[in-house]
């Protein structure tokens, strides 16, 4: 699914973050009056403090955003913590309107909650907004990077095959014939030796494939998906691979859905997303605000 747009981010929403959290205690380090500990004991937005001071291009907004998401993400600040918008200026050195913002665009995406009399806290994993690309990003360089790729994996296993089923059984003709052409053209950029040219090919096949399927909450689905995987450094392309193999599990598709035959589509699909599954990608740094 190489043909799927990367998902844009969310925009930030209206919350009652603005005076939340306040803490009565004084005198000690803001990371402790909001009660936030690593699971080792140390103080996690120190931690911040220090890997932002290296990253200032990022403009004050951003940073926030981006070390804030990540130390969540990661488990430095755990589900239900409180998060003190002074302790974070202070640790930041931002102002509190920066804090404010920072924590709107968080809440935006699930990671936090602001309540009157409670105030600004972590949210469990559950209530994320596991398709956002920050997220993404985030969980691509935390300790759920393995799951993340498994998940979004069966995701796709389950979506293009399904869209290959129904082209086949919806049989456009001009669809069908447009499957071959571009299964010849890959087949000459194997012959080239051209893997640019494969990929390209590729990235056309599924784009079709899923626009012959008919429907288009599984289109919309699937470049969600695709886009996630993107941002978690998995490769998209059909078979994670480049050679006669690849283009032999192509060539079925196209023929399986030319003749109708739904069943083999779906099958022969399947082969295609499972081949080559020792493939390692690199995951790519984190988006920048």
């Amino acid at each position: 699914m190489t043909h799927m747009q990367t998902a844009q981010p969310q925009q930030d929403v209206p919350s009652d973050i603005e005076g939340s959290g306040q803490s009565s205690a004084s005198g000690t380090h803001g990371a402790e009056r909001a009660g936030v500990r690593a699971a080792d004991g140390a103080d996690p937005f120190g931690r911040a403090g220090r890997r932002t001071a290296g990253s200032r291009g990022r403009g004050l907004h951003g940073q926030v955003v981006q070390q804030l998401g990540q130390m969540i993400v990661s488990g430095d600040i755990g589900a239900d913590r409180p998060l003190v918008p002074e302790d974070i200026g202070e640790a930041f050195e931002v102002s509190r309107t920066v804090v404010r913002e920072s924590l709107r665009v968080l809440e935006a995406k699930g990671l936090v909650s602001a309540r009157p009399n409670v105030g600004t806290r972590v949210r469990p994993v559950s209530d994320w907004s596991l398709f956002d690309p920050d997220v993404v990003a985030w969980r691509a360089h935390g300790p759920q990077r393995e799951d993340q790729r498994r998940e979004l994996s069966e995701l796709r296993w389950m979506i293009e095959p399904l869209a290959a089923r129904l082209a086949a059984e919806h049989g456009q003709g001009d669809v069908q014939q447009r499957l071959r052409d571009v299964s010849v053209m890959m087949a000459q950029a194997v012959a080239k030796g051209d893997a640019e040219g494969f990929s390209r090919a590729d990235a056309e096949f599924h784009a079709l494939l899923l626009d012959a399927a008919g429907n288009q909450m599984l289109k919309h689905l699937a470049e969600i998906v695709s886009a996630a995987l993107q941002a978690s450094g998995v490769p998209l392309t059909g078979c994670e691979g480049f050679g006669n193999a690849s283009l032999v599990l192509h060539v079925r598709i196209a023929e399986a859905v030319a003749a109708g035959h739904s069943a083999e589509a779906g099958m022969a699909m399947r082969q295609l997303l499972s081949a080559h599954p020792e493939a390692e990608p690199a995951v790519p740094a984190p988006r920048e605000h």
